[in-house]
Parts: C-alpha cells; sequence; structure tokens
C-alpha cells in the first residue's frame, strides 16, 4: 500500500457511501434502470455543452406542474356566456368524456375576474400576485390533447405520447443542448408524483441514461425533510473526499480495464459517468440545494417560506431558481392537487392560496437578476376543466384549455388563441401537446423535426410525425 496515499475504502463501501447522500441522487437516478443505461458512443461526456441547431432564446426550462387538470375557466379563460347560462343544459354535443357520473347544467366560474396590467389580460382572483405579472405572461387558450384519464394526459404533457414509454422533454433539450454545470445533474425534477406515469415522466427511455431526469424526493416526502438533505447527508459519513475520490479512481481503472478487454460497452461507460456525477455533486452542490442557509431572510419571505400555507411551493420555487442560476437545464417542480369534481369553489381557492405567491416571487426575482429573459417559465396542467357541473365541480377536460409562458424569447402580455364562448373546444389558433413541445424546442434553438435518435431501425423524435411552431407566440 502507498503510504502517501490516504487509506483506500472498498469499492462496496464507496458505493454504499455515495448513494446515501446527496450525491446518491444523480447516482440513484442514472443507474435507476439498468437496461436503459446506454451511454455516448464516445467516451467524452455525453453531458458536454453542444451547439444548437437555430439562434436560442432560452437557455433553460423551469416548468411548474399544476397536476390534476386546474380549470382554465377558473383562472385564466373568462366566460360570460357561463354566467348568463348558469345552470342550463349544455347546448353542444358532448364529446367522449372520463366520468359522466354526476353531470349537471352550465357552471359559471365562482370567481371573479379582473384585467390586468397594460396588456389588459384578465386573470382570476386566485391569482392577486401572479396578476401583477400580467405583462410578463404569454397566456396559451387554446391547448389540445388527446388524454382524457390523467395517466394518458400527463404522459403525453410530458413525453408527447399517451401509450408509449418515450423519452420526456426534459431528457431531449438535455440531449440536445447538454448542460452547463458538470456537477449538477441537467434535469432535475421537484417532488414528482409517483403515479399517473411516475418515473416515466422524466424517464430517458431509449435515449442514453445519463439524459434523464434527477428527482428530489416525491410528492408524498415532506418538504422538511427534503430539506434536511443537503445539510446532513450531501457528504459520506465517516469518508473524506480523498479517500472517495481515491477509491473512484480506483473503481474508474478497473472498470476501464474492464472494457478494454470486452471492447467499448456503453452501460459501462455510463456507470462510470454516473459514479464521477455522484462524487462532483457531493463536493460542489451543498450551497445551491441549502436554501435556508444560503438565501436572506427578505428572499425568503418574497417566496413565502415563512408561511405555512405558501411554505412548501415556495420552497420548490426557490430551489429551482437557485438550480437554474447554476446551469441546470431543465428544473420541474410539482404542486400536486388540482383534481376537483366536486368543491372546485372551496379547493381551488385553497390552491391558488398555495401557489399564487412562490410564483409571482420566481417570476419576480428571475427578472431582478436578468434571468427571466433567457429562462422559459412554463405553468401547465394535463388538461382544464369542463364547461359543466360534475356535482359541484368540474370533470376532465382535454379539448380546449388553458396554460402560460413567460420569459424565454416569447411574447409578453400577450394571448394565443381562443376557445369557444363557453369554453368548450379551442377555436382559433389551436394548439395541440405536439406544437407546445416543438415550440418550446424552437425556443431553446432545437429543431423538432432534426433532434432525433435512431432506436429500433427507426429515427424517433419527440413530436413523433407532428407539431408546428407556433410563431405568432415568439417575441
Amino acid at each position: 500500500m502507498d503510504p502517501t496515499r490516504p487509506n483506500p475504502i472498498s469499492r462496496r463501501a464507496m458505493f454504499r457511501h455515495s448513494v446515501g447522500g446527496l450525491g446518491g441522487l444523480g447516482l440513484a437516478a442514472l443507474l435507476a434502470e439498468e437496461s436503459k443505461l446506454i451511454a455516448a458512443a464516445s467516451p467524452a461526456s455525453p453531458l458536454a455543452p453542444k451547439q444548437p441547431h437555430l439562434t436560442p432564446r432560452a437557455r433553460r426550462v423551469i416548468l411548474l406542474f399544476m397536476k390534476g387538470g386546474p380549470s382554465h375557466l377558473d383562472t385564466f379563460d373568462p366566460k360570460p356566456r357561463l354566467a348568463s347560462d348558469h345552470g342550463k343544459p349544455p347546448p353542444f354535443k358532448l364529446s367522449l368524456s372520463f366520468d359522466p357520473s354526476g353531470y349537471g347544467g352550465l357552471m359559471k366560474s365562482p370567481f371573479t375576474f379582473r384585467r390586468y396590467g397594460q396588456s389588459g389580460i384578465a386573470i382570476s382572483e386566485l391569482f392577486p400576485n401572479i396578476a401583477r405579472h400580467a405583462d410578463d405572461l404569454c397566456v396559451i387558450r387554446s391547448m389540445v390533447g388527446d388524454g382524457l384519464d390523467h395517466g394518458a394526459a400527463v404522459l403525453q404533457l410530458f413525453t408527447g405520447t399517451i401509450n408509449f414509454t418515450r423519452p420526456s422533454v426534459g431528457a431531449w433539450i438535455l440531449y440536445g443542448l447538454g448542460t452547463e454545470n458538470q456537477s449538477l445533474p441537467g434535469f432535475i425534477v421537484i417532488k414528482p408524483p409517483m403515479f399517473h406515469g411516475g418515473a416515466r415522466q422524466w424517464s430517458s427511455s431509449f435515449l442514453p441514461g445519463v439524459y434523464q431526469g434527477t428527482p428530489i424526493g416525491t410528492s408524498k416526502v415532506e418538504t422538511e425533510e427534503l430539506k434536511k438533505e443537503p445539510i446532513e447527508h450531501l457528504s459520506a459519513k465517516g469518508v473524506t473526499p480523498q479517500q472517495q475520490r481515491y477509491a473512484l479512481e480506483g473503481l474508474e481503472r478497473i472498470n476501464r480495464r474492464h472494457a478494454r478487454l470486452r471492447n467499448f460497452e456503453p452501460e459501462l461507460e455510463a456507470r462510470m459517468q454516473s459514479f464521477d456525477l455522484a462524487f462532483r455533486m457531493q463536493t460542489g452542490a451543498g450551497k445551491i440545494f441549502d436554501v435556508e442557509r444560503e438565501e436572506s431572510q427578505l428572499t425568503k419571505r418574497l417566496y413565502g417560506l415563512d408561511e405555512e400555507v405558501t411554505h412548501d411551493f415556495g420552497w420548490q420555487c426557490l430551489l429551482a431558481r437557485r438550480l437554474v442560476e447554476n446551469g441546470v437545464r431543465f428544473v420541474q417542480c410539482t404542486y400536486d392537487h388540482w383534481d376537483h369534481h366536486s368543491e372546485l369553489a372551496r379547493l381551488h381557492a385553497r390552491n391558488g392560496k398555495q401557489v399564487d405567491k412562490p410564483i409571482a416571487a420566481l417570476l419576480q426575482d428571475l427578472k431582478a437578476r436578468g434571468l427571466l429573459q433567457d429562462t422559459l417559465v412554463i405553468w401547465a396542467g394535463e388538461f382544464g376543466r369542463t364547461p359543466f357541473a360534475q356535482y359541484d365541480g368540474r370533470d376532465h377536460h382535454p379539448y380546449g384549455y388553458s396554460i402560460w409562458i413567460a420569459g424565454g424569447g416569447v411574447r409578453p402580455g400577450f394571448i394565443y388563441g381562443a376557445t369557444d364562448e363557453f369554453g368548450y373546444h379551442a377555436v382559433e389558433d389551436r394548439m395541440h401537446v405536439h406544437d407546445l413541445h416543438a415550440t418550446i424546442l424552437h425556443l431553446m434553438g432545437l429543431d423538432h423535426e432534426a433532434l432525433t435518435y435512431r432506436y429500433a431501425g427507426r429515427d424517433f423524435r419527440l413530436t413523433d410525425v407532428h407539431g408546428v411552431v407556433a410563431r405568432k407566440i415568439l417575441a
């Protein structure tokens, strides 16, 4: 044994300690599905920054996923006709429905709308803080999807398909552009739901495994537990960084020799890159994840971390800002409670209070730091809700609903598309989920038709054979 070297640790011990820390987030996620770990065709890092196809308008994405389907009719698409015809039978033929039990007449919104900013965009009283940023929003009122149930609709929002396992939009962006920080995963998913698609929401599928998302907790894990992770478990206990580095170098020499004997093995290459990323995270990611210690009291109050009602989503939004300003390419935050077939007035009001202040703070903070201009902030659920009642709520509705985008080269203070007078069908500038994906890629400098990966004898892409860039929303 070389006395000048630190005391080595065993391969098994190094692996155990790495997975036990926050660095294990990168390791565990990247090794989660062994059969999918296929590395790039050369030893060079597949996560190195790459040249885009086009001049990019945005460099990074924050997706604020409103899981469950917020009602467009009660948030960003006011319909006076529903108020005048409240309680009357729907005067249109109903499309395929998810659950027609409990259906009633047309249902007016229990919330009032006001116009905000110079743009005059109408926004519900649910979002008084977001409304202050109306002139930064591009509200898309003509979204269309194919999934009636949560599983299919969520899968389509994230992967472009309702019934296959395909790479997620974050994985495609990471594959196309690489990452700007080699010490962090380029695609991070904060508190994702583990149902209605689960890990497929951030999977790399047949893309190389290094492009899949790294989850931080799940929607069922308390934020207080996640906040402890960077502080208490970042470093491997009882092992110095020098010992870890020494063990990792030894492991890499063994793996390289193994690879030479068996020619190039993509799976092994991905494993080695995963170990190295896990180590780099332990040595460089601590401060980034330590929101409580690294942010000022003023900033934490801005995001609502000092209030119980806004603490959870405020922490997600503040962490998202810290991640994108440190080079993470794609970050997803999740709010998991918008599925209201009954008690819509009470529950939508509760949800608005929990997400409104944090989202407004995120927009304000990004803008103040000069980040909003090249960061795409996307607010979206998997579908909207019906204009007619289901009990005292609304059913699933993919035929015309609203999302919004801010920053990153989109036209601010702009309304794109429209639904009919009842909010049932998209009738103007209809935007399918495939078109949304094509537009997001375009804003990131990627041609959705050119961003392909050959698998099983054919070239695949996020938009499959569909997708049209919505050029009207480009600034």
